[in-house]
């Protein structure tokens, strides 16, 4: 089970990503190909940084033969509304009045706004 306080580092997040975007399980191989294609790094790092997300309990790892696959625990959408309630709260002091304001002075687009209001509207938020 992940800690739901933990806020994972870019690196970490951008493997998350990575998984949450294949189906899983993941081969080694396949995750290398794809890391490559974003931000290319050493293999080692991109194991140990496999190896941190299995210890915080973000990913599986099963050995099959010669490789590992990685299936992520977490799913992405848990761990996104996770972070974002973290973000309002510390940034905003929890109050959605002025993370609301902040999104409107933050050049939005009318049409983003409009989404955001149909979607409060029909109580997807």
């Amino acid at each position: 089970m992940f800690d739901r306080k933990v806020k994972l580092p870019d690196a970490e997040l951008e493997v998350m990503q990575l998984l949450w975007n294949c189906r899983a399980p993941v081969p080694r191989a396949v995750v290398e190909e794809e890391m490559r294609k974003i931000r290319p790094m050493a293999q080692t790092t991109l194991l140990t940084l496999l190896t941190r997300l299995a210890d915080k309990g973000f990913v599986r790892i099963e050995k099959q033969g010669r490789s590992s696959v990685y299936t992520p625990l977490v799913a992405r959408e848990d761990y996104q509304a996770r972070q974002s309630k973290r973000f309002v709260d510390q940034l905003f002091g929890g109050s959605m009045s002025a993370f609301a304001s902040a999104l409107t002075a933050s050049g939005l687009s009318k049409e983003d706004l409009d989404e955001l209001r149909k979607m409060l509207e029909e109580g997807r938020l």
